[in-house]
């Protein structure tokens, strides 16, 4: 079963669906009904035109569904002449469909959740993942938002911030998830910069492309997480590089900065470097500050952290921090890594110790479980030389 194609499919599935005169959350509904059919029929008699197959058994999904309901009848008279199965639809509905689910009657949040499950293919439990909540709230939240919008018509595109926000999820979650949608989420942000011409979406291209730069070198030959400070630059992408400055410039040429130019910026400025050593911290701090001032984000405080740090030394880090609530996820691996720099590897090994319970993902959490193990076996080793020691 060709997962995958699956995912690529079900927004064209979906938008079909939605051309035809059904609402959001009943063809949404409808294309999980026929995924599901999918997975049962298609290992034993795949289909010659998967998308035909999926339209048209939807379709017909779609059909009871509407038939059952003795309060839409009216609806039946409109849908009743079945389109004839035959090769799907050449148009790309994603992009579309994108902007139709940042529907004015949902929050933003519940708008995003509702995308990356009905358009993105990505599972409650990955969104959860991808928020930093327990599932059972994100399904409730989805739940939620498939209920505002039962039986709304999607006529109006909706925000371009949401949908910004809605790509940034997409990206991060196939760069650093088990799913891997990071190029379809640059396919997309590259249709909206084209159509758009919006400079926010121009700095949010500029960051997908100079973070994916760096994909080859994020994890090393045994799939363990390698820091940023050790990665083997030679493994970057220079034309995805070359080409995510370029954006960002002609972004910042019109003068109307925002938080995913600033983001981007910063990111330029680690591609800038040929050697940790060579970072230019300073203007990341500025940077920072900038993306601060924006936005009020506790997260981008946190980051800020690490680059005052860097700049000004682990004190003035520390210093920072030391506003911020330790609850906030990656504090506690933040105040570890200060701590150590700091000359402070007792408290550094316990943090690194509570920063690993509570990570998002599992190279991350083996990441700082070895940094914890490797500042106790330090200690281990200290103390024990001390106690060979010769006395006078």
């Amino acid at each position: 079963m060709d997962e995958a194609l699956l995912r690529t499919l079900t927004p064209a599935v979906l938008g079909t669906l939605v051309r035809r005169g059904a609402d959001f959350a009943s063809a949404e509904d409808a294309v999980q009904d026929a995924l599901v059919e999918a997975v049962r029929v298609w290992p034993d008699d795949p289909p010659r035109d998967p998308q035909g197959w999926l339209v048209t058994v939807a379709w017909r999904k779609f059909l009871d569904a509407a038939r059952a309901d003795t309060s839409r009848r009216h609806r039946e008279v409109r849908v009743e002449a079945e389109p004839l199965p035959g090769p799907g639809e050449a148009v790309d509905d994603t992009l579309h469909l994108y902007f139709l689910c940042a529907h004015p009657s949902l929050t933003p949040a519940s708008a995003v959740a509702l995308t990356l499950r009905a358009v993105g293919g990505l599972t409650t439990k990955q969104i959860a993942q991808a928020y930093l909540v327990p599932e059972a709230t994100m399904a409730q939240r989805i739940s939620r938002a498939k209920r505002t919008v039962s039986g709304v018509r999607f006529t109006q595109p909706g925000d371009v911030a949401t949908v910004l926000r809605v790509l940034y999820l997409v990206f991060n979650e196939g760069y650093s998830g088990d799913v891997d949608l990071a190029g379809e989420a640059i396919r997309l942000t590259r249709q909206l910069a084209v159509k758009t011409h919006h400079e926010e979406v121009a700095g949010l291209l500029a960051l997908m492309l100079l973070h994916h730069a760096r994909r080859p070198a994020r994890t090393g030959p045994d799939g363990r997480l390698v820091p940023l400070a050790e990665q083997d630059r030679s493994l970057w992408n220079t034309r995805l590089i070359a080409e995510g400055v370029d954006v960002l410039q002609a972004a910042l040429t019109r003068d109307r900065l925002g938080e995913f130019q600033a983001q981007a910026a910063i990111a330029a400025l680690h591609a800038d470097a040929q050697t940790a050593e060579e970072t230019d911290w300073v203007q990341i701090v500025e940077w920072y500050d900038e993306l601060v001032r924006l936005t009020g984000s506790p997260v981008a405080r946190l980051n800020r952290a690490v680059a005052v740090g860097e700049a000004d030394g682990p004190r003035a880090g520390l210093a920072a921090l030391a506003g911020l609530d330790p609850a906030l996820p990656r504090h506690a691996a933040v105040a570890a890594y200060l701590h150590e720099r700091d000359g402070d590897p007792v408290t550094a090994a316990r943090l690194y110790a509570e920063a690993a319970r509570s990570a998002p993902s599992l190279p991350e959490r083996d990441h700082l479980t070895r940094q914890a193990a490797r500042l106790n076996t330090q200690l281990r080793s200290r103390a024990a030389g001390g106690r060979h020691s010769p006395t006078r």
